[in-house]
């Protein structure tokens, strides 16, 4: 056999063996002792994995590596292209929305809390003392927005239409009394918003980044009864079985997480579970 082809062949084999391997990695997968990699937003959902992963994880055997984003909008396609095996900053209406219009099929797994919702202003110290035209700012994503528009029509400030549901825009206002004027603007925004509004519908985790909570500085606040907007742990579809997701679960849902819920936001973030 000529030298040059021996090694043609020595080479091909040597490529084979190399995807074979590589095939194996994959079917593999994740070891139940790798890190559990999980994205989340800074406040409170990364405080609250920091708080697993220093007092509780290693009890369960779990190792747990956090990475936050600050742009939330972000943390699904992270977890859909695998560079994350969870995230944890989103309520169900907002991961159905991303789910219908990407096409995808991330899953919920356990509810952990409720950021209640509020308005905030730096103008009025009440809804009656908003004046006629007032600018009024909102989350620019479709479940948030609608979400920020049942508080104010919860509240008697707007009216919406019937049947309008969580993901309710403009259009979908029937009265507007005060001929309130409305600007969408990026939920991260929103706190530096305040001095350029006459007020803003602000979520709870950026409010409390920006030193406001609901309970002290909301002039309407979500009320939790019957809320739907519960922040879960996701990931993708058939990896719920994950023996790291199910422990990451079970300690989210702990008698230890919830009191330190209630211990460390003092009623700005509740417990779900």
């Amino acid at each position: 056999m000529r030298i040059d082809k021996f090694v043609a062949i020595s080479a091909v084999a040597a490529l084979g063996l190399g995807l074979a391997a590589c095939g194996s990695d994959d079917k593999k997968g994740s070891s139940a002792s790798d890190p559990l990699k999980v994205a989340a937003s800074a406040v409170p959902h990364a405080q609250i994995l920091k708080y697993i992963k220093d007092n509780l994880a290693a009890k369960e055997g779990l190792k747990l590596e956090i990475k936050e984003f600050s742009d939330y909008t972000q943390q699904n396609p992270a977890l859909d292209e695998g560079a994350v095996d969870a995230n944890f900053f989103q309520h169900k209406p907002y991961l159905a929305e991303y789910n219908k219009e990407k096409g995808k099929s991330l899953t919920p797994v356990v509810p952990v809390h409720l950021e209640p919702l509020a308005l905030y202003s730096k103008n009025v110290k009440s809804l009656a003392e908003l004046k006629d035209g007032a600018t009024i700012a909102f989350p620019n994503d479709a479940t948030n927005g609608g979400r920020a528009l049942k508080l104010l029509a919860d509240n008697g400030v707007i009216k919406l239409k019937d049947g309008a549901t969580t993901t309710a825009t403009e259009k979908d206002i029937a009265d507007n009394p005060k001929k309130l004027k409305f600007k969408a603007i990026e939920a991260a925004q929103l706190p530096r918003a305040l001095d350029d509004v006459d007020g803003a519908v602000i979520n709870g985790n950026y409010a409390l980044d920006a030193g406001l909570t609901p309970g002290k500085n909301g002039i309407a606040v979500e009320k939790a009864d019957n809320n739907p907007y519960a922040n879960v742990l996701v990931v993708k579809k058939g990896k719920d079985t994950d023996p790291r997701v199910q422990k990451l679960a079970k300690l989210l849902n702990s008698p230890e997480v919830k009191k330190y819920i209630a211990d460390e936001y003092k009623g700005n973030v509740l417990a779900a579970f």
